[in-house]
């Protein structure tokens, strides 16, 4: 392996009491990762002092300071200081198998691809049996990010999940690919989506190499409310960068359909998280919002399925209730 194969960028925001078990399985890489670069994004638990506790059993390990800005921002901290040919995203309360990265190099290097993807493992920490992320794609590729998103359904096989992935740092570069700054809910789909309608050689492979932590939440109504307010709001802008995309990039039929199918599905899913939010005045509020934004009509361009058109406009109806 060579000095800079592989950088791995991990955002770290409050997570003291995973990161140790996400530090150890880096340690435990074989071969060990290059460059690791952390980027704190602000933490008041003290995992700023775990991270400097290990950096001298993590070789290349990188430790930067922020201001809390999101994952998204610390994301690109990391795309833009790596030196990696490849670019690896790991999430601070996950962690890896040993040999996570090693397979996925050499078959990224053998194929010349822009992104080699992996399977992973929904870790529930004990409270059910860990499930497969993927378990019924199999091995596939080379072939171009758009044929991927045909064959795996981008959105519903396949996930918008960037870091059971390592991606050609060159690739991200020339085509000005980076996470929306100030998301702070599923930045990962506009970013998924655009790194596969770009790419020309993509793979996957089924292996899983990664655990995915599903931590059981405990929060207040107001805790509760807050976060959801938040989905809805990054929701609406996927949404809304979804519809430009489509716009602007060149698809195939196919690919386009899938994509088209994605954005009413995933933003569909905000009028449940309103029948969720604690505060239903607020609710109500944000619902009549969305309505003289125009997103309804921004669903129903895009909606193909029968299913879909009932549920816009049965939400439609509801927002002058």
């Amino acid at each position: 392996m060579t000095a800079t194969l592989l950088t791995i960028a991990i955002p770290v925001y409050n997570v003291a009491k995973y990161l140790p078990r996400c530090l150890e399985s880096l340690i435990a890489l074989s071969p060990p990762c290059s460059e690791v670069i952390a980027v704190d994004d602000g933490s008041t638990d003290g995992s700023i002092h775990i991270l400097e506790a290990y950096r001298s059993q993590i070789p290349g390990l990188k430790i930067l300071r922020q201001e809390n800005a999101g994952a998204a921002v610390a994301r690109n901290v990391g795309l833009d200081m790596a030196q990696g040919k490849y670019l690896a995203f790991l999430d601070s309360d996950d962690f890896l198998t040993p040999d996570a990265y090693s397979a996925a190099l050499a078959q990224a290097e053998r194929d010349n691809l822009d992104i080699m993807m992996f399977n992973g493992w929904y870790h529930f920490e004990g409270r059910e049996q860990d499930r497969l992320v993927y378990p019924d794609l199999l091995n596939y590729g080379p072939c171009t990010g758009q044929e991927w998103i045909v064959t795996a359904q981008l959105g519903t096989k396949f996930l918008h999940y960037p870091w059971p992935n390592i991606y050609k740092r060159d690739f991200l570069l020339e085509n000005r690919i980076q996470f929306i700054p100030g998301q702070k809910f599923n930045e990962d789909v506009p970013w998924v989506t655009r790194t596969l309608i770009a790419a020309k050689r993509v793979a996957y492979d089924r292996t899983p190499r990664y655990f995915y932590r599903k931590p059981l939440r405990h929060a207040g109504p107001q805790e509760t409310q807050r976060r959801l307010e938040a989905i809805v709001e990054s929701s609406v802008l996927n949404a809304r960068t979804l519809d430009t995309i489509l716009q602007t990039s060149p698809l195939e039929a196919d690919a386009q359909k899938v994509i088209r199918h994605q954005l009413v599905d995933g933003a569909l899913s905000i009028f449940h998280k309103l029948k969720q939010m604690p505060d239903q005045k607020k609710a109500y509020s944000i619902r009549l919002d969305l309505r003289r934004s125009g997103l309804f009509g921004l669903l129903w361009r895009h909606s193909s399925d029968s299913a879909h058109s009932r549920r816009i406009a049965k939400n439609w109806l509801m927002s002058f209730l």
